[in-house]
């Protein structure tokens, strides 16, 4: 299992970005939350098998979403617990 933080910036707010980051994660063996920071930039955090986690991270960015992200930056971190699915944090 493996954890991931990646921030995402661009005009990634008010666009559904987090709404088909969370319909992709439903085709996907992970967990974790995305949501909407006051900076303008939209922050995820996701667990999983690294096979599952990296295969989802790519489907991201290669969705719709692709012409609105701008820059990413990816950090590992442990993996989360205490979370079920995926969900959107207000």
């Amino acid at each position: 299992m493996i954890g991931r933080k990646v921030f995402y910036e661009g005009r990634v707010q008010g666009v559904g970005f987090r709404f088909t980051v969370k319909a992709l994660a439903r085709g996907y063996e992970v967990l974790g939350w995305v949501r909407n920071l006051e900076d303008g930039r939209v922050e995820l955090q996701v667990t999983g098998e690294r096979e599952e986690v990296e295969a989802f991270l790519e489907a991201v960015a290669e969705s719709e979403l692709k012409s609105h992200i701008k820059g990413t930056q990816n950090l590992p971190i442990p993996p989360l617990t205490g979370v079920r699915g995926f969900e959107i944090l207000r």
